[in-house]
């Protein structure tokens, strides 16, 4: 339970206290009324006595009573009737009570943090507090105890008074009458001869001093000096010291206000109402509609939803609370100022007072209840004939450890049997009640112990529950403990109470008091299970309370169980929403909503937050309401719909009654969800899509998902052609474009967008609920301000914004409206807004604005009446579009602290209008061959009021396009139509030959290789309006498969210094890629050695062997491609002429065919003159120069010749093959350079020794042509495949070999030592050339002669340009087995080793003797040749024995 004020020991005390009544004259009334306060109410805060007093028990024993207060309250009567056990003002009355006290703003509040909760509550409950008091003190007088029952009369009568005595005797009389004739139920009076206290009131203001003197001296010789006192009071005039304020110390005991009128006072004092406690008299009133709305809520259950009417409930759930109110009992006699107590009191007579009261209880009260006790004490002893006290036999018999009852036996009759007031069993319970009352609790148990056995053995069931209840709290209140509280006694007391007796009060106060005690022990758990018990329907307001108060003592707990605080706090609020405290019940709702909130509990979570709002809109706070109605329908509930759209409707109501009385602007709307950060802003026009054959430029769209790896290549290809435009440089300040901003974006500048051209915010909408939600008229918020502009709202600074209306602001931003927009159910949808500037300037997007209701259902639809509601429950508002930047983590701040970054896409900045190009693609095809070209065309158009420049493109596939080169684009029709079925390529008529045609190109031609280039359009601009189309040839990709292909077209605006320097265009394209062809290609030396006829060129030189293939299987239309011409092209060789040694005037390739074609290459004619070495090679640098030239040489297979060194061939070689070999032979060097650094220098004399003798550079070119059959037409499709040969002796294929993924390399902690640096052996291998001459046949007689020998002659010829050691070895160390005995059956004879050292370019023949034993095949290659560089140590094996070529000769038997 909550922490209380007071102690238990003195609540107990304070709830069972001596009764003093009051009767008094009319005089005496009219003299304590000048104070605003009747006698009793005039006593009230004097009667706790501030020392001690003393009793004599039977035994003579002095006993101490402490802390006493008094009870003292005007006599109302009422007549002998039966009484229910609260009446209907009673139970007014403590409403009000605890209506009236609530917490306090700054009370104190217990903070507890139980597991992952903490808590915030009131630590006292004030209202609790109150209402147990008052209930005790309003309880009526029961025949089963005394407690209640009157001990003495105090007779007052004014000194003003004509004859004062003749005054006291009517009213004792009257107290007589009152008492003895049985006419009256109520006053109830505790003993026959009440005692009788005779008090005149003097009134100091009125004089007479003496007078009164005298007759109280006659009433102390008349009534003797402890019966009588003389009261001097109203000491002070009040209208003289009108400005003195005196102490109130009334207020706290009086009740705020009178009842309405005088019937409702007198119905219920007929109804049985005894005025026994400061407020009885005077039940706090409230306005009539106030109180019918109390008795409404108590009918009607304030939480029921009525989906029809749930609005109008709220309004007639509205209560308002009512202001305390101070007035007077009678304000016809008021003297003072309405509302004040005791005006002509002094503090002199706040003394007397309180000495009165001292002097009546200590000289008249205590000592005839001690009078009363003794009496009792005798007649009891005398009537059961004992000779010794009641006291020393109840303390012999029931002093010991006698077991306790276990129950109460089953009643005859409902509530036993009733005593006559002579009974000696009553006497026993009046003389314990006297014993308690003066706080003798010892005897006051004894004497309760006895009459409890006496009741229950009479089956008096009511006597025996009042019995066990005071024998418990007796036991309880014993000084030093002497037994344990007994708490089965409480338990029986209050279940005899409350279903034998059915006295839902008795039973209530036993458990409000024991309770209490069980808390002071300690014993929550069992406090707790007892309040519960007492919750019942037939009242609210209690069971409100106690389950309250079980709540709080589960969280006070050693252990707090916090859900059952929660749990039993809902309850509690429930019940007090069913008892009309509707504030008490949003309290409750409120702290138990600490407990639930977050934790998962959905469906408990959306209660609480729906009692909250409807309390808080009843209750005048309709912000609150907002609030709790806000978290329902935001959260992720799971009611169901029908729940839901309650929900909905109960909040536009409370919405629209708030947004109503709201001038500031639009208010914050819940609905629907935004996702803010998701917003993404596009900066243009959308993607217009053409017509017929026009495919248009795809660009960026919202419909794109943001890709960061895209978002990079594309900023490299804008950064490649911005170098481009500015000379190579790009500017420190350059930014990529981004036309599309999210969340993934760089969003730390402000961006830029165009005047006159659309933005495009898309907003994420999320419907939470299960219902549907309508929204309507929805548009974007924003403020504009204006850059050099001179409005009048500009020049105040202010900006213009469209919050207020949209007429005025459409010419400086037109903002577009969604008229509907419908959400289903748990829907997320984006809902994309535009606005369109007209001026420049600083543009900020505040948020959305929309009209929000329920969606219609099928049920309101049909109905008018529901059409009409739903019309009425359309409120308006706005929801801010707050985004938050990326958190901070750079400096050792951010990574401590929760830093964000700025995001500044929506707040854009507003240019002049600049240029805007659209892109067409015609007859752009999806599909290719690998390879193959094809020529279409593409459109560019300037949309715009603005001049555009400076066209570029760039792409991540440059090899995949070109635009032509000036002065090779060969004259073709512009026209789509007339170009079909012609050739991509400039072609000439030419008879198939084995030489070939050349043709020297500059590279400068072609000097668009690689990154961005140029367009070239007519005028390089294109005016506002004006459109120009081009041709485009594109090549398939060598590799089959889809591929993406990214174009970047470029422009600029003609005039200077705008904000944005250029404007680009995106186009992604994917080609589906088929197989062609298979190319590989290989070179070998020719057998001539170099330096022979060197003017004649259709001998020696390089053998060229080109193997083709048809890999095409996928594409079912391919019937057949023919090789049509092979070209070359290098700076230093090129292809002579075909070796055709079958005269074939065509090459065709079937699927899975394959052909060989054989080629001579020979090195090119000398462009330098005066170059002192012929053979000295020009290696080409990386990087392209104007004086580089080109030899492209074409050899025909058929009658038709493609001018190779034209566009397109010659474009794609440059972009297919150069680039790569350009880059390879880059890495080459930069590989071998940095070896270099690690080898020795040798070493590196070695390589470059090779190199320059192995090094072939020349580029292959295959044209094709394929035969497709579609749609029963034959078309021809052409095409190139590239290869470079680069190395004699090395094959390459025009398909790259997939990458086979590297093995794992385990780690090494430990260097190793560096392996010393082995000499190139396959390099080495080819500085010498070896060539065996031979007869193919000889013929020898092995019958006349058994040896046959055989001039074999070879030839060495060194092919570099350094002098080489020779090492000739003819023994026979062959691994293979094999080969052993392919040659064992001859051996070379002569000598067997020779040493030569050969020249540059020398050639040597050595005569070798083969000897033969038998006719056969030979193979004679099996001389090993080692060679060497002079100068070095390193001797490798050439390639005549590597190679294992066989040098067959036949040796037949003449």
């Amino acid at each position: 339970m909550a922490q209380c004020v007071q102690s238990v020991q003195e609540l107990v005390q304070d709830s069972f206290v001596p009764m003093v009544a009051v009767l008094c004259s009319e005089e005496a009334e009219r003299v304590t009324r000048k104070n605003n306060l009747n006698f009793a109410e005039l006593l009230r805060p004097f009667c706790r006595l501030t020392s001690e007093g003393h009793i004599r028990d039977p035994n003579n024993q002095v006993q101490v009573v402490k802390n006493l207060r008094i009870c003292v309250n005007n006599v109302v009567t009422s007549p002998n009737t039966a009484s229910a056990p609260f009446s209907p003002a009673q139970r007014r009355l403590l409403n009000e009570v605890v209506s009236s006290c609530q917490p306090q703003e700054g009370a104190a509040t217990n903070v507890i943090t139980a597991g992952d909760y903490d808590l915030n509550f009131s630590a006292t409950t004030p209202w609790f507090e109150a209402y147990r008091e008052n209930f005790l003190q309003t309880m009526a007088a029961s025949e089963h105890e005394f407690l209640n029952h009157y001990l003495a009369c105090l007779l007052v009568v004014s000194s003003t008074e004509t004859v004062p005595v003749e005054q006291f005797l009517k009213l004792s009389q009257e107290q007589h009458r009152i008492q003895h004739s049985g006419d009256y139920t109520n006053p109830k009076w505790f003993i026959p001869n009440t005692l009788k206290y005779y008090v005149l009131l003097h009134d100091m203001g009125e004089g007479g001093e003496q007078r009164a003197d005298s007759v109280y001296e006659d009433m102390k010789q008349r009534y003797g000096h402890q019966g009588c006192y003389l009261l001097k009071v109203n000491s002070r005039s009040f209208s003289a010291e009108d400005d003195e304020q005196m102490p109130d110390p009334w207020s706290q005991y009086l009740h705020r206000s009178n009842l309405e009128n005088q019937e409702e006072e007198d119905a219920a004092v007929s109804s049985g109402l005894v005025e026994n406690n400061p407020s009885a008299a005077e039940v706090d009133s409230r306005p009539t509609a106030e109180k019918d709305g109390v008795s409404t809520s108590l009918e009607s259950h304030p939480l029921q939803l009525d989906t029809a009417s749930s609005p109008g409930s709220l309004h007639t759930l509205r209560a308002a609370h009512p202001e305390p109110k101070t007035g007077a009992r009678d304000p016809q006699n008021l003297v003072g100022a309405a509302g004040s107590h005791g005006a002509c009191l002094t503090l002199n007579d706040h003394d007397h007072i309180r000495q009165f009261v001292q002097e009546f209880t200590f000289r008249g009260l205590l000592p005839h209840m001690e009078k009363n006790i003794r009496q009792l004490n005798d007649q009891l002893v005398s009537r059961k004939g004992l000779s010794r006290s009641l006291f020393t036999a109840t303390k012999k018999w029931f002093g010991g450890g006698k077991a306790p009852e276990k129950g109460v036996s089953e009643p005859k009759s409902t509530c036993g049997l009733l005593y006559p007031p002579e009974a000696p069993e009553l006497q026993i319970r009046k003389m314990a009640d006297l014993c308690f009352l003066v706080q003798h609790y010892e005897l006051a148990y004894s004497c309760y112990h006895t009459a409890k056995k006496d009741f229950l053995s009479d089956q008096a069931l009511l006597y025996a529950a009042g019995a066990l209840e005071m024998a418990a709290v007796s036991a309880f209140l014993q000084a030093g403990a002497p037994r344990p509280y007994p708490t089965h006694y409480m338990d029986t007391a209050i279940q005899t109470y409350r279903d034998v007796c059915k006295n839902m009060v008795l039973a209530e106060r036993c458990a409000l008091l024991s309770a209490e005690i069980l808390k002071s022990q300690a014993k929550y758990s069992e406090a707790a299970t007892l309040l519960i018990k007492m919750t019942s329907e037939d009242s609210d307001l209690r069971s409100a309370l106690l389950l309250e108060q079980a709540a709080h003592c589960f969280i006070n707990m050693r252990n707090p169980m916090v859900r059952k605080f929660a749990f039993h706090m809902i309850l509690a609020g429930h019940r007090f929403s069913k008892a009309g405290q509707r504030r008490h019940a949003l309290r409750c709702y409120c702290q138990a909503k600490q407990v639930y909130k977050e934790q998962g509990w959905s469906l408990a979570e959306d209660h609480i937050n729906f009692t909250i709002g409807r309390q808080s809109f009843t209750l005048n706070q309709p912000e609150n309401a907002v609030r709790a109605f806000r978290q329902i329908l935001t959260n992720d509930s799971r009611q169901t719909a029908t729940q839901q759209g309650a929900f909905l409707r109960e909040y536009l109501y409370v919405y629209k009654s708030v947004a109503g009385g709201n001038e500031d602007g639009l208010p914050q709307l819940p609905l629907p969800c935004i996702y803010s950060s998701a917003t993404r802003v596009y900066f243009g026009h959308e993607r217009r899509l053409a017509k017929g054959e026009k495919q248009a430029a795809t660009h960026v769209s919202l419909d794109q998902e943001y890709d960061q790896e895209l978002a990079a290549m594309w900023g490299h290809l804008e950064e490649q052609l911005v170098a481009a435009a500015n000379r190579g440089v790009v500017p420190a300040s350059f930014q990529p474009t981004q036309c599309c901003l999210n969340s993934q974006t760089d969003n730390l500048r402000y961006p830029l967008a165009v005047a006159e051209e659309p933005i495009i915010v898309e907003v994420t909408f999320r419907n939470p609920l299960k219902v549907p939600l309508a929204l309507s008229n929805l548009s974007l918020l924003w403020k504009f301000t204006a850059e050099g502009a001179t409005p009048p709202e500009e020049m105040t600074g202010e900006a213009l914004t469209n919050e207020h209306g949209m007429t005025e602001t459409d010419s400086v931003v037109t903002t577009q409206i969604i008229l509907e927009f419908l959400m289903g159910p748990e829907e997320t949808k984006m809902a994309r807004l535009q606005l369109l500037p007209h001026r420049t300037g600083q543009l900020s997007i505040v948020g959305v604005v929309y009209d929000l209701a329920a969606a219609p259902s099928a049920e309101t639809a049909r109905s008018s009446e529901g059409q009409q509601a739903m019309d009425f429950m359309v409120v308006r508002g706005r929801q801010d579009l707050k985004i938050q930047g990326p958190r901070l983590n750079q400096t050792k701040e951010d990574k401590m602290l929760v830093r964000h970054g700025l995001d500044r896409r929506l707040d854009p900045v507003i240019t002049a209008p600049m240029p805007l190009m659209e892109v067409f693609f015609l007859q752009f095809p999806t599909a290719l061959l690998c390879g193959e070209i094809r020529k279409a065309y593409v459109e560019f158009c300037n949309v715009s009021a603005v001049a555009l420049c400076g066209l570029r493109v760039a792409s991540t596939h440059p090899d995949f396009f070109t635009f032509g080169s000036q002065g090779t684009t060969p004259l073709t029709p512009v026209s789509p139509t007339s170009a079909e079925n012609c050739s991509a390529y400039k072609t000439t008529t030419r008879q198939p030959g084995s030489v070939a045609s050349e043709m020297l190109v500059s590279v400068g031609d072609f000097s668009q290789s690689s990154g961005a280039m140029e367009i070239p359009i007519d005028g390089s601009t294109l005016l506002p309006g004006e459109s120009t189309q081009l041709p485009l040839w594109l090549r398939g990709p060598d590799h089959e498969g889809v591929h993406e292909i990214n174009f970047l077209f470029y422009y600029q605006s003609t005039e200077k210094g705008m904000k944005i320097s250029h404007r680009v265009l995106r186009h992604t394209v994917f080609i589906c890629a088929s197989r062609s062809l298979s190319v590989q290609a290989s070179a070998c030396r020719s057998s001539v050695p170099p330096h022979h006829r060197l003017d004649d060129h259709s001998s020696g030189g390089t053998l060229v062997f080109v193997d083709v293939e048809n890999i095409n299987t996928s594409e079912a239309g391919v019937r057949e491609f023919h090789i049509v011409q092979v070209s070359s092209s290098s700076q230093h060789w090129r292809l002579h002429k075909w070796i055709n040694p079958a005269n074939d005037t065509d090459c065709k390739l079937g699927s899975r065919e394959r052909a060989k074609l054989c080629f001579r290459a020979t090195r090119c004619q000398p462009r330098v003159p005066g170059t002192p070495d012929f053979y000295q090679r020009v290696l080409p640098q990386a990087t392209s120069d104007a004086s580089e030239k080109y030899t492209f040489a074409d050899v025909n297979l058929g009658n038709e010749r493609i001018i190779s060194s034209s566009t397109p061939c010659g474009d794609f070689f440059f972009r297919g093959c150069r680039n790569p070999e350009s880059r390879r032979v880059g890495g080459a060097a930069s590989r071998t350079s940095s070896s270099s650094r690690i080898q020795e220098d040798g070493a590196a004399d070695i390589s470059n020794i090779v190199k320059k003798c192995n090094e072939l550079d020349l580029n292959i070119i295959v044209i094709w042509k394929a035969y497709v059959v579609e749609d029963n037409k034959q078309l021809i499709l052409e095409g190139q495949l590239h290869v470079a040969l680069q190395t004699i002796g090395k094959e390459v294929t025009s398909l790259t070999p997939k990458e086979e993924a590297q093995e794992m390399v385990l780690l090494k902690f430990k260097p190793e030592a560096a392996a010393p640096v082995a000499p190139p052996s396959a390099e080495l291998s080819q500085l010498i050339k070896t060539n065996l001459h031979y007869p193919e046949t000889h013929s020898h007689p092995f019958v006349q002669e058994s040896l046959c020998m055989v001039p074999v002659t070879l030839t060495l010829s060194n092919c570099s340009s350094a002098p080489v050691d020779v090492l000739i070895d003819l023994r026979h160390k062959s691994p293979s087995p094999e080969c052993v005995e392919v040659h064992s059956s001859f051996t070379w004879v002569g000598r067997t080793q020779y040493k030569l050292q050969l020249k540059p370019q020398e050639v040597l023949c050595v005569t070798l003797r083969a000897c033969f034993l038998q006719p056969g095949v030979y193979n004679l290659n099996t001389p090993r040749v080692f060679a060497k560089p002079t100068q070095q140590g390193a001797v490798c094996e050439t390639d005549s024995q590597q190679a294992a070529s066989p040098a067959l000769i036949i040796i037949n038997n003449a």
